[in-house]
């Protein structure tokens, strides 16, 4: 398992550095600038040495114009190096606004990719904190923490190289320093990452949960469960908070450590540069720069321990935004698939078996036929696999074995998109965005004009709620729609299904949430538009689909019972015994 995440950590490095390249140019100018600035800063102590060296040893007298040479020389040095650092940081955050950039968009379209199943089984929140926290995590370390990870090296190595031409001898110190500090890094860094993992994992299980009560706040309040959920809440809460402090105070640890080992080698340098002083061995020139370089040397590793913390949690945060990337999407259409046209409406199913797990089957052995332009209406007990067998239908899944044909061809020989297509959707639990009326009710069909968009509306018996709107047609819907009741946000779906081109209706439980007076009127304007359809109802109040050419009782995945209303109260069988259960 530890060699597994070990792997995983490497391919999200090359991963992020793939992303990066992309703007190889920025990228290498980004190089030169941090090249450049931390050559200019390093050539700062070796000024400082020949600065002092200009004091006579024992007499005090001072030659000021090697001085003032030398601190022109430095001061020259180190505003060009700032300059330098400037662009850097600009370069870098520029870099990572791209890569930022791209990733969102990698992830959305990821996300509109996705087979219906993942967002079964995935937390709406916990998607929501990828594609926002997790990326965000990802920003800030590409624009800080990268920048300093690479004047470190560049720093500590021209540090190295300045003190070998110094004094081979003394740098001996850090030969048993820097594995000291290696080591500990190394160990406390292999301990830390699991927890920022964890921590991530914690942060979008909160963010899912929270998504889940705010949506759900009436029924929440309904119930009076608010202290319950209160209560559940500081569960989640406290885990989530447990894990970000685990991660942070054993992230806090590495600094301080190799902070010690630093200055466990500065006194070291002291010592032992003070002894080779006294031995002739060098000069005190030589010893203020080389400890104004043990500094540059020794520092930047100190800060860079500092931040590992924050690139494990960069780390963890990219892993989730790649493992999302990497899902597997819908499956491709076949090669040879054809594109569905000239729809007739003809639907049968042979013989389906399907279940959402490979352990439990939902629907057993499913058969019936659709004429084209008949209305099939699909009643049961909850559970019995209704909705499921729209999901079938609409090819949201495959069915693990039978065919579903369209006009006589398999579902899996035609593009799933041409499909679609071919079937408008009303759903019970509605669906609106953000934007105004005409754009809701247009939005499935690509050049509506406003006449087409008001025809559906009449037809839905939208269209004078509509017109006494402030702004009309023009009005916008806020929050999905909050600022309309349910039954107009229903009606609106209605009017968006009608205006489709489609030769097939699903229609699931679409009139739940209109009063009775209005369902009736829908179901008229609905037989009238729905001439030369084939529609599918899922019904739970058996009096809307009494007119129904066929009615398919469905029970625990089978079709129990099939025919007309009059012919099913005949049978006395199941659908009898629904029908009457509803008027008893």
């Amino acid at each position: 398992m530890g060699m597994e995440k070990k792997r995983y950590s490497k391919r999200t490095i090359l991963q992020l550095g793939q992303y990066m390249w992309q703007y190889k140019g920025l990228l290498i100018l980004a190089m030169l600038c941090t090249l450049g600035s931390n050559l200019f800063s390093l050539i700062g102590p070796k000024l400082t040495g020949l600065s002092i060296g200009a004091i006579e040893a024992g007499k005090g007298n001072v030659d000021f114009e090697k001085v003032f040479y030398y601190a022109g020389w430095m001061a020259l040095f180190y505003i060009v190096s700032a300059l330098m650092s400037y662009g850097l940081q600009v370069l870098m955050l520029t870099i990572s606004r791209k890569v930022v950039y791209c990733m969102r968009q990698d992830v959305f379209e990821k996300l509109m990719t996705l087979p219906v199943g993942y967002f079964d089984v995935h937390q709406t929140g916990d998607i929501i904190s990828r594609i926002s926290y997790d990326i965000d995590t990802v920003n800030a370390s590409l624009s800080n923490d990268l920048v300093q990870l690479l004047t470190t090296v560049i720093t500590v190595v021209g540090a190295l190289l300045m003190m070998v031409s110094i004094s081979p001898k003394l740098v001996l110190v850090f030969a048993f320093t820097v594995p000291l500090s290696v080591f500990i890094t190394k160990y406390l860094t292999g301990k830390t990452r699991p927890l920022f993992r964890k921590r991530s994992a914690k942060l979008g299980e909160l963010n899912g949960f929270v998504e889940e009560m705010i949506s759900g706040q009436k029924t929440l309040k309904a119930y009076s469960r608010e202290d319950y959920i209160q209560k559940k809440f500081d569960v989640r809460n406290k885990e989530a908070v447990d894990a970000y402090y685990r991660a942070e105070y054993y992230g806090s640890v590495v600094g301080p450590c190799v902070n010690f080992i630093n200055n466990l080698s500065l006194s070291l340098i002291s010592v032992f540069g003070a002894l080779l002083y006294l031995m002739g061995s060098m000069k005190i020139g030589d010893i203020s720069s080389f400890v104004l370089y043990s500094r540059k040397f020794s520092g930047p590793i100190n800060e860079a321990a500092n931040i590992f913390s924050e690139l494990q949690s960069a780390l963890a945060a990219a892993e989730r935004v790649f493992r999302l990337i990497e899902e597997g999407p819908e499956p491709a259409d076949a090669e040879d698939a054809e594109v569905l046209e000239g729809v007739r409406g003809e639907v049968e199913l042979s013989h389906v078996k399907f279940g959402y797990l490979p352990q439990k089957t939902i629907i057993h052995d499913l058969s019936f036929r659709a004429d084209p332009g008949k209305l099939i209406a699909i009643v049961g007990p909850t559970g019995a696999g209704k909705t499921t067998l729209i999901n079938l239908l609409m090819r949201f899944y495959d069915p693990d074995s039978g065919t579903i044909t369209v006009d006589g061809r398999q579902t899996d020989a035609v593009t799933r998109s041409s499909l679609r297509k071919a079937y408008a959707m009303v759903l019970q639990d509605t669906w609106l965005f953000y934007g105004t009326i005409y754009e809701n009710l247009a939005y499935g069909k690509e050049g509506a004009t406003r006449e087409d968009v008001e025809a559906a509306a009449k037809a839905a018996h939208i269209h004078s709620f509509i017109k006494r709107l402030p702004e009309g047609y023009d009005t916008i819907l806020t929050d999905e729609g909050t600022n309309i009741s349910k039954g107009q946000k229903q009606l609106l779906t209605i009017a968006r299904a009608m205006l489709l081109d489609s030769k097939m209706l699903i229609l699931d439980e679409a009139t739940s949430n209109v009063d009775t007076r209005t369902e009736r009127q829908i179901q008229k304007a609905m037989l009238k538009l729905m001439e030369g359809k084939t529609c599918f109802v899922i019904a739970h109040r058996l009096s809307t689909i009494e007119n129904a050419d066929l009615i398919l009782v469905v029970n625990d995945g089978e079709v129990v019972e099939q025919g007309t209303h009059r012919e099913l109260m005949e049978k006395k069988g199941m659908y009898r015994k629904l029908y009457n259960a509803q008027f008893e």
